[in-house]
């Protein structure tokens, strides 16, 4: 394959297969709803978000959602927060996934490369209503909190189908969370039951839970019951676990039936998740089931060209939202490919084993994964049959231009690159992929259908091929339908739109591309601004990240001089390749790299080496924390972290004093 040329995509639908899209249909759909014919995209996008009722009345139909959509679609639709969507819907989420019925898979499990199972259509349907009935027998109703702290199994999946079927609302962690990172998470929403697993794998490693399990129910006095089970073992032990139980002794009373699905009204409480945590105590972030199916609906269906019978697999846990959004496949009529384990098992080949084993239409990892094999130059299209893989998505972190090239270089040519960007905070994506549009090198492809995206500079002014702030300018259904105990919405309002009235600012710092895409570099609370120049993080690590010697990176602005501080300077920490040590001859090779691609402003005036990066359980390096440490700061909340301990390389280095 030849190198990558600037002026030319990357890859290219072909005529038949963007024609054959779930998108090209909708297309067709929506041209004849609005009396026109849309040319491209961006038409059709601009009409998504100017005629917003009458494109979010579309998805519901296109998609066939079951339920009742009533006569009004937007209230109060120039208000943010405040729009009110579809307020007369009644529907049931779970009822919308498990519109299918049959001996296919619809469930398909790996634990590692050590345990492997699959459920049928009609077994998960069984399975949710043997839970959902067991869950009502304990009182559960309406609104109650249902938690799961289980890895990404068969049961965690059912089980949240079981709390939404009769109304309640779900919350999960996953098992590698401490103790306190889950009280910390659980214990603010009080759910009435949880399920837990006897452990999980890690790395060739069986990993117990039960007795974090214990600790942490110790301290929910809410809890009824819990729920723990089997993976590891036939029979774990669940002696000390306060109103515990097998989950087969929790469904023995009940017989599969048809399923009782509980209406309820569209922004009803389906999902409790968790913001990092790593400036406090988790925010409780509550999303809405109609908001969140409709939202999932379009990604799946229309950017990710997800059809019934494709088979969907993303590389996450349960305490990340990307399971949420996994887990909704279903409503696509897709089958699931679940996996709880290292990436990295079988020298990082296991997830390729798992597609070709599979018949994988849809590869979902995370930027970092990709780097990661990238460096071990590992060559998928060389060991593996990847024939069925239509796209492959990324997210968690900004996919760089070097790893674009390597996906169509090493692993697959055909293949519909999607970087995905969004957040817990919509439990979905602002811009991600396009089965309909060509992949530019280190670019999201577009957009989201029925999203307002714009990027503001400093005064709140939209721009147009410069950089600055992502907001979205109009309501949305999957914004939050607010925040967990947080009377009359003040933290709610202030995390999103303070910085510009009824504007969503979303944190990232970003730029619109003259193809229409965007790039993400970086959070923009983390840019870094030496001499006044405002500079993404992620422009750093693209160029320091390319050399063999570092594994990975992290950069900050340290305040200069510390005493009275008049600027900032960058400084760079580096994880090296074991064995490798930083001296001055890679220090210049870093700096040449970072200045010949970018600017002398970016160029380090430290480089740093260190043996580990912090970073959230979600896998998510913390520059706020690791400047917070430099600074002689205290990091408020640990149990956010998933290697905490790494904090105190960064304390009082000598490096930094002058």
């Amino acid at each position: 394959m030849t190198a990558a040329r600037a002026d030319r995509p990357l890859w290219t639908p072909s005529p038949e297969r963007a024609a054959g899209s779930l998108l090209a249909q909708f297309t067709a759909a929506a041209g004849a709803r609005a009396g026109r014919t849309f040319a491209s995209y961006d038409e059709l996008h601009r009409w998504s978000t100017d005629c917003s009722g009458d494109f979010w009345s579309l998805v519901w139909e296109f998609c066939g959602v079951e339920g009742v959509r009533g006569e009004r679609t937007l209230v109060d639709g120039d208000r943010m927060p405040g729009a009110q969507w579809f307020p007369d819907a009644r529907l049931n989420f779970a009822e919308n996934l498990l519109r299918r019925r049959g001996a296919g898979d619809a469930l398909v499990f790996w634990g590692e490369d050590r345990i492997k199972r699959r459920l049928s259509w009609d077994g998960l349907q069984a399975l949710v209503s043997r839970l959902a009935q067991a869950l009502r027998a304990e009182g559960v109703g309406k609104g109650d909190r249902v938690c799961g702290y289980l890895p990404n199994l068969p049961e965690s999946i059912a089980a949240m189908l079981a709390s939404s079927s009769i109304g309640a609302v779900w919350s999960s962690c996953s098992p590698d969370f401490g103790v306190q990172g889950v009280v910390d998470r659980f214990g603010q929403i009080e759910p009435k039951v949880m399920l837990c697993a006897d452990g999980y794998l890690f790395a060739g490693k069986q990993v117990d839970s039960l007795t974090d399990a214990r600790a942490i129910v110790d301290r929910l006095p809410t809890l009824a019951r819990v729920v723990v089970v089997p993976y590891l073992s036939e029979a774990p032990d669940v002696s000390g676990i306060r109103n515990g139980v097998m989950l087969e002794g929790f469904l023995a009373p009940f017989a599969a039936r048809a399923i009782e699905f509980e209406p309820v009204e569209f922004n009803h409480p389906l999902y409790i998740l968790y913001s990092s945590g790593t400036t406090g105590v988790p925010k409780c972030i509550v999303h809405g089931t109609g908001g969140t199916l409709l939202q999932h609906l379009k990604e799946h269906k229309l950017h990710s060209d997800v059809k019934p019978g494709d088979r969907v697999f993303y590389f996450t846990t349960l305490g990340w939202m990307m399971w949420n959004w996994l887990a909704s496949g279903l409503a696509a009529e897709a089958t699931l490919l679940l996996y709880d384990g290292s990436p990295f098992v079988n020298r990082g080949r296991v997830t390729f084993d798992y597609a070709q084993a599979e018949g994988m239409t849809h590869f979902g990892t995370s930027a970092k994964f990709i780097d990661a094999i990238a460096k071990i130059r590992l060559k998928p299209r060389e060991t593996h049959n990847l024939d069925t893989v239509r796209a492959i998505l990324s997210t968690g972190s900004p996919l760089g231009e070097e790893s674009f090239d390597y996906v169509y270089r090493d692993v697959k040519a055909d293949v519909c690159l999607s970087s995905i960007s969004g957040g817990t905070d919509i439990v979905s994506c602002f811009v991600l992929g396009n089965p309909m549009l060509p992949v530019w090198r280190g670019e999201i492809q577009s957009p989201g259908l029925g999203l307002k995206i714009e990027v503001f500079d400093e005064h709140g002014h939209p721009l147009r091929g410069g950089k600055g702030e992502l907001v979205c300018t109009r309501p949305f259904p999957s914004m939050p339908i607010g925040f967990w105990n947080d009377p009359g919405g003040a933290k709610y309002r202030a995390a999103y739109f303070e910085t510009y009235p009824n504007v969503w600012r979303h944190g990232d710092w970003c730029e619109i591309t003259e193809h229409g895409g965007l790039v993400i570099y970086g959070r923009s609370d983390a840019v870094l601004n030496p001499g006044g120049v405002r500079i993404g993080t992620a422009e750093i690590y693209r160029q320091v990240e390319q050399l063999d010697e570092v594994v990975e990176a992290l950069v900050i602005g340290q305040d200069w001089p510390p005493e009275k501080p008049k600027d900032v300077r960058v400084v760079l920490f580096v994880q090296l390749k074991e064995g490798i040590t930083l001296d001055e001859g890679l220090v210049a090779r870093i700096k040449q790299q970072i200045r010949t691609h970018t600017t002398p402003h970016h160029v380090p005036h430290k480089v740093v080496q260190v043996d580990a990066i912090p970073r959230t359980r979600s896998g998510k390096i913390v520059e706020l924390a690791v400047r917070d440490v430099v600074h002689g700061r205290s990091v408020k909340n640990l149990e956010a972290l998933a290697n905490p301990e790494a904090l105190d390389l960064y304390r009082n280095l000598p490096e930094l004093e002058a």
